[in-house]
Formats: C-alpha cells, sequence, structure tokens
C-alpha cells in the first residue's frame, strides 16, 4: 500500500479475482476495515463504466505507441487535457470543460491551449 494507508473501499465487478485479491491485500480484523463493493454491474447501483472506458481508450492509445515507456510520461498528461477540453464528449455534446463553462477559442484547440499555457501574464 503507497505510504502505508489502507483505501476505505476498493469497487470491483464480481470476477473472483477481486475477492481473492482483497482478501489477500486489504482483508482485516482491525477496525476501521476496508470495504469491497463488489456487485457493480452495466445498470445499477454501482458501476464502473467511466473508469472502464477511460483505461480503454488509454489501452488503445497505447498499443499504437508500443507501450509507455516510462512512468512519468507525458503522453497520459496530454490525453487527460484532450479527453477533458478537446474531445466532445458523446452524451454531452460538448467538451467536459465546456460543461463547466470553459471555453477554449479558435479553430485549433490544442495550439490555443498550448499558446495560453506558454504565454506570460
Amino acid at each position: 500500500m503507497a505510504g502505508g494507508t489502507r483505501p476505505n473501499t476498493l469497487i470491483s465487478d464480481s470476477a473472483p479475482n477481486f475477492h481473492t485479491a482483497f482478501n489477500i491485500e486489504l482483508y482485516t480484523n482491525k477496525w476501521p476495515r476496508s470495504r469491497h463493493i463488489n456487485h457493480i454491474r452495466l445498470q445499477g447501483d454501482h458501476n464502473n463504466n467511466k473508469m472502464e472506458r477511460m483505461n480503454g481508450e488509454i489501452r488503445d492509445r497505447e498499443k499504437t505507441m508500443r507501450g509507455l515507456k516510462k512512468a512519468d510520461t507525458p503522453i497520459l498528461k496530454g490525453y487527460k487535457i484532450f479527453h477533458n477540453y478537446i474531445r466532445e464528449h458523446q452524451a454531452l455534446g460538448k467538451t467536459p470543460a465546456e460543461k463547466c463553462g470553459i471555453e477554449i477559442q479558435g479553430e485549433n484547440k490544442w495550439l490555443t491551449l498550448i499558446q495560453n499555457a506558454s504565454s506570460e501574464e
């Protein structure tokens, strides 16, 4: 565990490997105990659809790059910027940034973001 702390909750699907890993790594008789929520599904009270989709998108990108070569690669930060400021969200009909009231002006949003980040104010 990073920092010697135990997470409060592990959310997973009902695959047996998650239950086994939870019991090995997180189960304890001491309080407070970590909780394992393992009944998520596509519809219902708990789901991880957004996280699974994001993982899939990153894996698709990583395959074309032949892997992420270093742990602190700027590729993941760039993908986060792309996902939040450039790529239109299918359900929202706009980017998450636009939904929050942040508009990126110009034809080339990447260029605008880079110019704004590098300008001195």
